[in-house]
């Protein structure tokens, strides 16, 4: 993966296009949400590559914290500051914050390391929908609004407990959905791997919005969309 393909620099600030964004989340992060599309009137750039970018701009330490304040259209002049605080914020010109970073302890610059753990991650991520999604709300008897669905990033954590691996792989440890009124936030935590044992964990938190009385036809009916727009790459 060349991350480089997906956003262009002016000095630290990172512009991200419809097309970058959207050729992140199909062809990277195998994620075809709609609102990924070039073209989506709800147009918005992928948590997973905001995430990367911030990978890139700081390095991974033992303890990350991600947390997503709002959705970035295109093109949003997103400053990535030059600092050595634990605390980091992402904002665009107006001083809107988009996102921020929390790191504490050993921080590796390694660029190999980084990127193969970004691209396990992106993988991971993206098989959010239909794979664990689906089973959640089918459990809670609750489903997104299947005609205009709307799954947003709100959290993600990361945990490294020995930098000294290669080829990471992630896998899910545990999922939840908890669910108030038409809001449910979704928990999905992963063991990150090497050399057959554990390297780190972490968490990924997503909100739904919009949730109403799950309807199995429905459901099946957006599953199918979904899946045949993978057919489009």
């Amino acid at each position: 993966m060349r991350l480089e393909d997906f956003f262009s620099r002016q000095d630290n600030t990172f512009l991200v296009s419809r097309q970058q964004a959207s050729n992140f989340a199909k062809k990277i992060a195998g994620d075809f949400n709609p609102i990924h599309d070039a073209d989506a009137k709800r147009f918005c750039v992928p948590g997973d590559l905001l995430f990367a970018l911030g990978l890139h701009q700081y390095g991974l330490c033992e303890h990350m914290c991600f947390n997503f304040g709002g959705m970035v259209s295109d093109n949003v002049p997103l400053q990535f500051p030059k600092t050595d605080t634990s605390e980091i914020s992402i904002r665009d010109g107006k001083d809107k914050e988009y996102l921020n970073i929390s790191r504490s302890g050993e921080c590796s610059a390694d660029h190999d390391l980084i990127s193969d753990l970004t691209q396990e991650y992106v993988k991971f991520s993206g098989q959010t929908f239909p794979l664990i999604l689906v089973p959640l709300m089918k459990a809670k008897n609750v489903m997104i609004n299947t005609e205009r669905p709307l799954v947003i990033y709100e959290r993600m954590v990361i945990n490294i407990d020995d930098f000294n691996f290669q080829a990471p792989t992630l896998e899910l440890s545990s999922s939840s959905l908890e669910v108030d009124g038409k809001r449910g936030n979704v928990s999905l935590k992963f063991i990150v791997s090497a050399n057959g044992k554990a390297v780190g964990h972490g968490e990924k938190n997503i909100v739904l919005s919009g949730l109403r009385e799950y309807e199995q036809d429905k459901i099946d009916v957006l599953v199918q969309d979904y899946n045949n727009r993978k057919k489009t790459i």
